[in-house]
């Protein structure tokens, strides 16, 4: 198999990007991901942190104590040899209350595809998702795995608001959103999973290389499951691989 050279991209003195490719591709995500695995084992001096997108790893540093060019050199360097890919990691079971006021646009996704909303619903919840990057706004997760017959064109006229847990999807993505936000996205439904707390530790519920599976729940259990996550329960189940 051949696999797209990474690149090293500069982002001024305290930044840079090591870039995979240009598409959305779970070969290249799974690239991103060892390389990100990598680089916190090994616990290189001079890295902050590290941010894993679909198909590149933007590395934060303190420039004080690192040199940007020669880190980006040994950072890209790492990138080109065989790593190890990411075991399987956390598989969360999300519930989502799907179509009604929960999802507005379920019905118009399932007439655009010719089918009834309750096939878009079992599609839509079939897959193993993965959750390719946590980006845009704080706790949004990107989900690799959407079913490519529910692929859609994102909204010509995005909403100024769309609620927190929103399931949504978008060309070949899917979204759990955070919060209340602005989005052009098809919004299928909604969950009661905080997935983003400030004050909770952690702040993020679910984290790059954690796969998910939504859960089709009664609309009648959601006040049920929206106040024990206002309580600061996670609703959500989970099981390590």
């Amino acid at each position: 198999m051949t696999h797209d050279a990474p690149r090293l991209l500069a982002c001024g003195d305290t930044a840079f990007t090591i870039e995979f490719g240009a598409r959305i591709d779970p070969a290249l995500s799974a690239r991103v991901l060892a390389l990100d695995a990598a680089l916190a084992a090994r616990a290189l001096p001079g890295i902050r942190e590290t941010v894993p997108t679909y198909r590149s790893l933007t590395v934060h540093l303190d420039p004080l104590t690192a040199d940007p060019e020669a880190l980006g050199r040994a950072v890209l360097s790492l990138a080109q040899e065989p790593l190890p890919p990411v075991a399987a990691s956390r598989l969360w079971r999300i519930p989502v209350v799907y179509g009604g006021t929960f999802g507005i646009d379920l019905e118009a996704v399932a007439a655009h595809h010719g089918l009834a909303p309750q096939a878009v619903i079992e599609r839509h919840a079939a897959p193993e998702y993965r959750v390719a990057m946590i980006g845009f706004l704080p706790g949004y997760a990107y989900l690799e795995g959407l079913d490519p017959r529910l692929a859609l064109s994102r909204r010509p006229h995005p909403r100024p608001v769309t609620p927190a847990g929103t399931i949504s999807i978008g060309g070949a993505q899917a979204l759990v959103a955070s919060i209340a936000a602005p989005s052009g996205w098809h919004l299928l439904g909604r969950t009661p999973v905080r997935t983003f707390v400030p004050d909770r530790d952690p702040v993020f519920l679910l984290r790059p290389g954690d796969r998910v599976r939504f859960v089709p729940t009664p609309a009648e259990d959601w006040e049920r499951l929206s106040a024990a996550a206002e309580a600061g329960e996670t609703v959500a189940e989970w099981s390590e691989a």
